[in-house]
């Protein structure tokens, strides 16, 4: 079970469209209505081992508040732009899909942040305090954004987006801080970090798999009906990604060192879709079962989009300092083999 688990999360490429497939099947042969009593606890299941790996003490690190400060700005600016005004050109008439795109575009950095990070050889501290004010500042944004941006086509409960924000986040994020901490004081940081933290992201990448199982399930009919539902959401997936990243790689080359470019890149263009499918599923129902539907194609393609991109960091920024190079060079992390791809 567990070397199965561990195959799921360093193969999400493969193991999301296994789920998918599951839930599309079961959906077929089954009626699928009782599934939905399963979204909050495999919701819990998904986001709780996340932050367990999260180190809070990050936010209290100095230095890199422009680059941090600029993390935020394309954040809680320019993606959020690029998600709606991509919404309105593909879905005019499809206001869930607009809202599954507006959800990932307002809910920035995951786990995936910092491994991709840390593999590219960029400077992993900066891409772990992204990953923490980017959660933090997305949860507590994301209802007002929608409200604002939405409110018109889609009936935003605000108060529900805040109470399922502080169930799925808040509550795992300080039951995660308490965990920690307890596991640091009873076995030390080093046996932490090396031998009890890498066993939690699988976890989540179970509940990840059982999110999207059933947003499949749920949507299975319709997506029978009509099979040439799955390109049409591909296509404005792959060139928002597409854009985001060549707008955040262009920024990282203008204005920062390497290290630092990397991590802004990685800190702008991963979206937490976990967080997102939560909510989608959490407070919108069944009607949250299409906006589910993109949100778990959009793991395909942000796994494999920051694969090939890390190929190709040395031509865009140039190779990593040496150890070398003196106070001035960009912290870099150079791990033994490829990060895996984390649940988010």
């Amino acid at each position: 079970m567990w070397n199965a688990l561990m195959w799921a999360q360093k193969n999400l490429v493969w193991s999301i469209p296994a789920a998918m497939l599951a839930g599309l099947l079961f959906g077929a042969a089954a009626d699928p209505a009782f599934l939905r009593a399963a979204i909050l606890p495999l919701t819990f299941l998904m986001v709780y081992p996340m932050m367990v790996s999260l180190d809070l003490r990050q936010l209290l690190g100095r230095g890199g508040g422009g680059l941090q400060a600029t993390t935020l700005a394309i954040n809680f600016a320019l993606v959020p732009a690029i998600g709606y005004g991509a919404g309105l050109l593909f879905f005019p008439e499809q206001p869930m899909l607009r809202l599954a795109l507006l959800l990932t575009a307002l809910l920035p950095t995951s786990g995936m942040t910092i491994s991709w990070t840390g593999f590219a050889k960029g400077n992993v501290p900066a891409a772990v305090k992204m990953t923490v004010l980017g959660l933090v500042a997305g949860s507590l944004l994301a209802p007002l954004y929608l409200k604002g941006l939405l409110g018109a086509v889609v009936e935003i409960p605000v108060l529900q987006v805040f109470a399922q924000i502080a169930l799925i986040v808040f509550l795992p994020l300080a039951l995660g801080h308490l965990t920690r901490r307890r596991l640091v004081a009873r076995h030390g940081e080093a046996e932490f970090k090396q031998r009890l933290a890498p066993r939690f992201p699988p976890f989540s990448t179970l509940g990840v798999l059982g999110i999207v199982f059933v947003s499949m399930a749920l949507k299975s009919r319709d997506l029978l009906a009509q099979p040439a539902m799955l390109p049409g959401l591909l296509l404005p997936l792959l060139g928002v990604y597409a854009l985001n990243f060549a707008l955040s790689t262009l920024i990282g080359k203008v204005f920062f060192r390497r290290g630092d470019a990397i991590a802004l890149v990685y800190g702008t263009v991963m979206r937490n879709l976990s967080i997102a499918l939560a909510i989608a599923m959490g407070v919108f129902g069944a009607r949250g079962a299409e906006a589910a539907l993109l949100i778990a194609l959009a793991y395909i393609v942000q796994v494999q989009a920051a694969a090939w991109y890390v190929r190709f960091t040395d031509r865009l920024f140039g190779p990593p300092a040496s150890p070398a190079a003196g106070p001035n060079a960009t912290t870099v992390v150079s791990p033994a083999a490829p990060p895996a791809a984390k649940a988010g």
